[in-house]
């Protein structure tokens, strides 16, 4: 299993899922636990800094309630639109799937084809929807996603956005007005002084820290605030903002007081809503 760092934070946001569903009650998800036991199985060197890493508790605590929002984003766009697609961007060895109403909608995965490939052996026999082996900036992805409809498709993007460039940016959104209707996106993101500078060292040094990545893990695109995303292409309409740190499970709360809501975090927005 040979995979860059960027993918092997997908792990990182696996064992946190696991670590609170064993322990609740923010996430509970018994396919985390099957999916890392299998992924032990494929480890090679280079993999073992992030499967047996010790996480801390905030990081954890922030990527389940993180998971957590993300599932409730995705169920609420189900009950609206029943029948609707869910395309999970950079899902990494996400579990979405078995946490939300699968019954009602079209699930369909997006991820690096090294990622996608060792996806597939670990849910074998499981498996229960699509999965897509490409790179998000290849934007053929849109071809096999629209087959069944350019309508009321939810594309969820959690933890993807700030590692790519800020123009594949910006023509990702004006992909997404040209091709999708009555949709919306779900993304996370950070702010702008992340990406540049001091403050980019400081997160480097901080992650390298937190889950011992540096090379390929450091942040590239951010935003001065929500409303940017408008002016990226026509038909894009913020909607929803949310930060984890206001969210009443926070630990240690005293995340609540620091002014960290919008460092990163969370925009919802329609794309073409009204056509």
């Amino acid at each position: 299993m040979k995979l860059s760092d960027v993918s092997k934070t997908a792990i990182i946001t696996l064992r946190s899922h696991v670590a609170h569903t064993r322990d609740g009650p923010i996430l509970v998800d018994s396919m985390t636990e099957y999916v890392v036991h299998k992924l032990k199985a494929f480890a090679a060197p280079g993999t073992e800094q992030v499967l047996d890493r010790q996480l801390s508790a905030a990081l954890t605590n922030h990527l389940a309630i993180r998971a957590r929002k993300y599932d409730a984003i995705a169920n609420e766009f189900i009950a609206r639109h029943p029948g609707c697609t869910v395309v999970n961007l950079g899902c990494g060895f996400d579990t979405r799937y078995w946490r939300i109403d699968n019954q009602q909608c079209s699930y369909i995965e997006l991820d690096l084809p090294e990622v996608i490939e060792i996806k597939r052996e670990i849910l074998k026999g499981r498996l229960e929807y699509e999965l897509i082996g490409r790179s998000v900036l290849d934007r053929s992805w849109i071809d096999q996603v629209t087959q069944r409809g350019n309508h009321h498709v939810l594309l969820i993007a959690e933890g993807l956005f700030m590692y790519l460039e800020r123009d594949e940016v910006i023509r990702l959104f004006q992909a997404f007005s040209a091709r999708f209707y009555r949709s919306q996106i779900a993304l996370e993101v950070v702010t702008e002084k992340y990406t540049r500078g001091m403050w980019k060292k400081i997160i480097i040094l901080k992650m390298k820290k937190e889950i011992g990545l540096d090379s390929g893990s450091s942040y590239h695109f951010g935003v001065r605030n929500a409303r940017e995303l408008e002016s990226f292409a026509s038909g894009i309409r913020v909607v929803e903002e949310w930060s984890y740190v206001k969210d009443p499970d926070i630990r240690p709360r005293l995340f609540k007081y620091l002014g960290f809501s919008r460092t990163q975090w969370t925009i919802i927005a329609t794309i073409n809503e009204n056509r």
